[in-house]
């Protein structure tokens, strides 16, 4: 068992004993993965990119980390094949003679 399968473990454990399951279909897990990214992006809001508080950063990642957990395990994907599979397609959109030190978008290379 991989470090991803415990914190989906130990996840799926902490939404069973408060019988949240019944709150966490697919749709709902999108939005709350986009609002807790949204309350990232708060921690940035007219600041300087190195002034967030480090440790309400962590708080926030961890959420948008936990709620996509949890739509991977709905949906039966295993995170790290769909994140390895996800790199595999950005090597070849983004030939690395092509891409390197520029934001462009695959399709403007």
């Amino acid at each position: 068992m991989s470090d991803i399968d415990d914190i989906i473990k130990e996840l799926i454990r902490f939404r069973n004993e408060r019988d949240w399951e019944q709150f966490h279909n697919p749709k709902d897990l999108a939005l709350a993965i986009n609002v807790e990214a949204g309350e990232l992006l708060e921690l940035f809001l007219w600041k300087d990119e190195n002034s967030a508080d480090n440790m309400k950063v962590k708080e926030e990642l961890a959420d948008v980390f936990a709620f996509a957990f949890l739509m991977a395990e709905k949906y039966g994907f295993d995170v790290k094949e769909i994140v390895l599979d996800k790199i595999d397609k950005n090597n070849r959109k983004y030939p690395v003679e092509k891409a390197r030190g520029t934001a462009k978008k695959y399709n403007e290379l």
